[in-house]
């Protein structure tokens, strides 16, 4: 594959995730989350959303650090099965970096939102994936 192929795949991979994040975004504001940032950045990796929702039972707040996963389809691997434990080890990395910056009270959860083909999506949202 030549440095233009990859480099115009990069592209729409980029696209298509953005799209994915852009889905999940709407989906969350929809139950009514407050977004905080997106693809926030660190040595270490990427949070795609960061977040805040009141809880139903306890109308706590608590903070949200989502990743966000887009496949056209589940043909070959569920968009949930791309979390290994090296992705893992980099957003809890990243996790700390951001409440390092920004130190704030909350409980926190790790979530993961996939978003499964065209319009209209499936979207799964699963709470509390590391079991924190």
């Amino acid at each position: 594959m030549s440095v233009y192929q990859e480099l115009h795949e990069m592209t729409n991979s980029k696209k298509i995730g953005n799209y994915g994040e852009m889905v999940a975004q709407n989906y969350l504001i929809n139950r009514g989350c407050h977004i905080i940032a997106t693809n926030y950045h660190s040595r270490f990796g990427e949070i795609d959303i960061i977040a805040t929702q009141k809880e139903a039972i306890s109308g706590e707040k608590i903070l949200l650090f989502i990743e966000v996963k887009y496949r056209k389809n589940e043909f070959f691997s569920s968009a949930s099965s791309s979390i290994t434990p090296k992705k893992q080890n980099r957003m809890l990395l990243t996790i700390e970096s951001y409440l390092q910056a920004f130190p704030i009270d909350l409980p926190l959860r790790i979530d993961l939102i996939t978003v499964i083909g065209k319009e209209p999506h499936k979207i799964e949202w699963l709470m509390n994936i590391f079991g924190y």
